[in-house]
């Protein structure tokens, strides 16, 4: 398996020289888009590099064609060769988008209006090696800029620490042409690095599965589950002082917002930085635990939540980064050698992993005022007086509405975010071990008839249960 990693070197002592180069690449790039509207029905026949070949054939003057039917000379007198071709690679990929979601609109596939095509672009050219891009020493380069209405050489110099850190990550992997990029007021070039990794080929019955529950009041539960239902380990993700950190930067947003400022670019940076960090640690820390467990394959839910936010904690799961931290986990995982699946999040936190049915969430106790009367009798004795007697049922209300605990109908209390993670590794196992034809040859009769249930009402039991049929 092929796997590219990016990594971003900063240029020095450059603010805006690179501007020009940018500016004229985006023009390039909308003058391709409208020749690609207007010979679409042409390009669209072909395929590959012969789509760039005959969108050059036609806009650029050679000694076979001189006089092309769009000139792009005129316009953009001696622009490198190779950075034209980027610009072409760009355009087709716009348009081509842009044909695909208008006729999945067209046929009811795609809701709200109609697509639009967008001419002005804000794209980062691709500098190609010895055209546009050429490595002069460890921390020097030379790039090919737009300054002063001619395409020059700069000589420009790398950041060492970010050179030293390629050095140290990167040195088996195969270097990959660069992009120029830009954060605020810096300018980077963004390194693309290729490397090739081997995936766990362990077969159903003995892959290591490490079964991940992203939550909101916890930001990951993890648990280790064994193909025959054994959890072998498992470990709360909460980062406490980093969302202490983010609801402060909400709250400075919100003081500003009442005061009467509409625009907080900066109060709202501190937010979208604080969040990203949540994302970065909590993919660290699940990762850490898969490694440190020797998980073949790390399983999450698959959380579909589009749509507009409503209710109470609409701020909380806008900010729930939980795309960005499965798509950090499944890259650092494939660099290890790990699996990435998915599940259906349906009843993994309502139904019991015991198998007793749905829990009831939120709740601490069950059985109403008798069972607050042992637990009260429990603690004080009958000799109590009632201010005590107040206070105790003040504390068992605030611990009966907390909503990450949970209870079975056989009364067993648990977390909710655990018996997520423990139903969504038997989730895994079940659909592996169904998947091949000698597990099934071996199940009973009654397989059949759903006797292990759809993916949306499994659990560890059920895995339990279908390993006993195995064995017998």
């Amino acid at each position: 398996m092929k796997i590219i990693s990016s990594y971003k070197v900063k240029i020095k002592h450059y603010s805006s020289i690179f501007k020009g180069t940018v500016a004229v690449y985006n023009k390039a790039v909308s003058f391709f888009i409208d020749v690609c509207e207007k010979e679409w029905g042409r390009v669209e026949a072909l395929s590959g590099k012969g789509r760039n070949n005959f969108v050059e054939s036609i806009t650029i003057s050679t000694n076979r064609h001189p006089d092309p039917k769009y000139d792009f000379g005129v316009r953009f007198y001696k622009m490198p060769s190779y950075l034209r071709r980027a610009a072409i690679q760009e355009a087709i990929g716009v348009y081509s988008s842009y044909v695909g979601n208008r006729k999945n609109w067209e046929d009811g596939g795609r809701k709200g209006g109609a697509p639009k095509l967008n001419h002005a672009r804000n794209t980062m050219p691709t500098l190609y090696k010895g055209n546009c891009y050429v490595r002069t020493g460890r921390t020097t380069a030379k790039i090919k800029i737009f300054h002063r209405n001619d395409w020059v050489w700069l000589e420009v110099e790398l950041r060492e620490k970010d050179v030293k850190y390629i050095e140290r990550h990167c040195t088996l992997c195969k270097e990959l042409v660069p992009t120029l990029h830009k954060s605020g007021r810096q300018w980077h070039l963004v390194f693309p690095f290729e490397e090739k990794a081997e995936l766990s080929k362990k077969p159903a019955g003995e892959a290591v599965a490490c079964a991940v529950d992203l939550g909101i009041n916890n930001n990951a539960t993890c648990a280790i589950v064994l193909s025959d239902g054994t959890v072998a380990a498992r470990k709360f993700i909460n980062l406490v002082a980093e969302k202490d950190r983010l609801h402060k930067s909400l709250n400075r947003v919100r003081k500003a917002q009442q005061n009467g400022s509409r625009n907080t670019p900066v109060k709202w940076k501190h937010v979208n930085d604080t969040n990203a960090e949540i994302s970065r640690k909590t993919a660290g820390a699940i990762m850490g635990f898969a490694l440190a467990h020797g998980a073949d394959v790390v399983v999450f839910e698959h959380l579909d939540m589009r749509g507009k936010k409503r209710g109470s904690k609409k701020q909380r799961l806008a900010l729930w980064r939980k795309k960005e931290i499965q798509r950090m986990v499944g890259h650092s995982a494939h660099r290890c050698g790990m699996r990435i699946s998915r599940v259906c999040a349906w009843n993994t936190s309502r139904l019991a992993f015991d198998g007793s049915g749905p829990a009831e969430r939120g709740k601490y106790v069950v059985g109403g005022e008798e069972r607050f009367a042992q637990k009260r009798k429990a603690a004080f004795g009958h000799r109590v007086c009632l201010r005590k007697r107040r206070l105790c049922a003040k504390n068992m209300r605030k611990r009966g509405n907390n909503y990450s605990i949970c209870v079975f109908p056989s009364g067993k209390v648990y977390h909710c975010d655990l018996n997520a993670s423990y139903n969504i590794g038997a989730r895994y196992h079940i659909r592996e071990i169904l998947k091949s034809d000698p597990a099934m040859g071996r199940l009973p009769g009654e397989a059949k008839a759903l006797r292990y249930g759809t993916g949306t009402t499994r659990t560890l039991s059920t895995l339990i249960r279908l390993n006993a049929d195995l064995a017998a």
